[in-house]
């Protein structure tokens, strides 16, 4: 039973908004000299990780 409710409580941690992620994570917010330099996959995972954390912890541009 303690291991019910141990597992029970753990996966609800799981669900909080945001969770750990936005406890860790932050916006990327390259200069204007470093954009100048980015490849087109390095905008497309700075775009995806901001996309994320704009969804999951309501960061703003």
């Amino acid at each position: 039973m303690v291991k019910i409710i141990a597992l029970s409580l753990m996966l609800a941690g799981c669900t909080a908004a945001g969770g750990p992620y936005c406890a860790v994570e932050h916006p990327i917010r390259p200069t204007k000299a470093e954009v100048a330099t980015l490849s087109d996959a390095s905008v497309a995972a700075i775009l995806a990780h901001n996309e994320k954390g704009q969804t999951i912890c309501g960061w703003r541009p």
